[in-house]
């Protein structure tokens, strides 16, 4: 898989057509209702209903503007900016409701960790900064957000959000008072913040064990497994060429016992690798057939290492012609086989689909605002919006 080639955030805007509307009407009257219960005021759960059908209806570019002139005298674009940036409702327990409810009717494969990029043009909006993104080779002036997906073959949806704040920002009383950052935020590294929010989503919710699947070379390999070694929650994660492991598996009896790179026991592994195939959501798509292999592996000795981490599987994923660099997965899925491991790790490409077909289409990106608040209330409301239309438009 080429990173630069399935980031939607490289996708050109302008090419997205606005989704239809008028067709959203049964789901629109089941989501809401579960998503919205934790909204007391019967106000805020009215301007809660604009906003969310806006961004499923509007044309364009989800702005707060574009989202109140859809409903003429019904709403002002004053009440939404204020319901959005400056009101007080908890955005998390709405990102519960909408998990739950999708553990129900969606019935997720997994919980998918993708990288949001968000390219800004000033440097006002909370979290901006300039950033080098070595998927994509180059520095772009952007927030950072980390989301969790539930994800089966059939769809993606985004559950919950962390915006990685950068040092700049966090250090500066000023900036941080502008924004409104909470006292409590503090500095992290983007490791980190993907940890937090994976653990919060999938160890503090309360949801059903899934497996984890982390799709990011640019979060700390080694910091993730150390993090959920002790949870129970199933682990597949990108891992790059250069990450030492150490070789376990006899099926290398010249390697057992030794530390290399991830790519370097792959490239020994290359005559393990047999086909094996999965199909596209999509059935007017041809099944695709790539070339896995396993080899067990252990991350290096190390007194801060739990007892997990001395038993993990690296998973190989080539193309069917063993041209192009082999994909590498880490996982502590030790039973699976090959071929499951690598439909599993191909969720990731589902995300990609859903979020340039759907999460774009309804604005997860638009917020223009700068306050911190602001920003995690119109991403919950986008991920709303984003799973009305995938249920909607989800076979039957």
């Amino acid at each position: 898989m080429t990173y630069v080639d399935l980031r939607p955030e490289t996708r050109p805007r302008e090419t997205v057509p606005p989704l239809p509307a008028g067709s959203h009407d049964v789901t629109f009257a089941e989501l809401p209702s579960l998503m919205f219960a934790s909204l007391t005021r019967s106000d805020q759960y009215r301007k809660a209903m604009y906003y969310l059908r806006g961004l499923v209806e509007a044309k364009g570019r989800k702005s707060i503007r574009a989202i109140a002139e859809l409903f003429g005298d019904h709403v002002s674009e004053q009440n939404l900016h204020h319901f959005i940036s400056a009101s007080t409702w908890d955005w998390v327990p709405m990102r519960q409701a909408l998990a739950e409810h999708l553990m129900e009717v969606a019935q997720p494969q997994a919980w998918v960790a993708r990288l949001m990029i968000i390219p800004k043009s000033g440097h006002q909006s909370v979290g901006v900064d300039r950033h080098f993104f070595p998927s994509l080779g180059q520095v772009l002036n952007a927030q950072r957000a980390i989301g969790v997906w539930a994800t089966s073959e059939e769809m993606a949806v985004p559950l919950n959000w962390r915006l990685h704040l950068p040092k700049t920002w966090l250090k500066d009383r000023r900036r941080r008072s502008q924004v409104s950052i909470p006292d409590g935020v503090g500095p992290e590294s983007l490791t980190e913040c993907l940890v937090g929010v994976c653990a919060e989503t999938v160890m503090e919710w309360d949801l059903p064990v899934r497996p984890l699947v982390v799709d990011t070379c640019e979060a700390h390999t080694v910091t993730i497994f150390e993090k959920f070694a002790a949870s129970g929650v199933p682990l597949l994660v990108k891992a790059s060429r250069d990450l030492r492991l150490t070789v376990t598996d006899p099926v290398l009896p010249a390697s057992e016992g030794r530390v290399l790179t991830a790519g370097q026991i792959m490239e020994q592994a290359r005559n393990l690798r047999r086909p094996a195939a999965w199909t596209d959501s999509n059935p007017r798509l041809p099944q695709h057939t790539h070339l896995a292999a396993t080899v067990r592996v252990a991350l290096p000795t190390s007194s801060a290492l739990p007892p997990v981490c001395d038993d993990l599987l690296l998973l190989g994923v080539g193309d069917s012609h063993g041209r192009g660099q082999t994909e590498l997965w880490l996982t502590t899925m030790t039973t699976a086989q090959p071929a499951s491991l690598m439909r599993l790790s191909r969720l990731t490409e589902k995300v990609d689909q859903d979020f340039t077909a759907i999460s774009d289409r309804v604005g997860i990106r638009d917020f223009t605002g700068r306050s911190f608040d602001g920003w995690h209330r119109h991403v919950t409301l986008a991920s709303a919006a984003h799973a009305i239309v995938a249920l909607t438009d989800r076979p039957r």
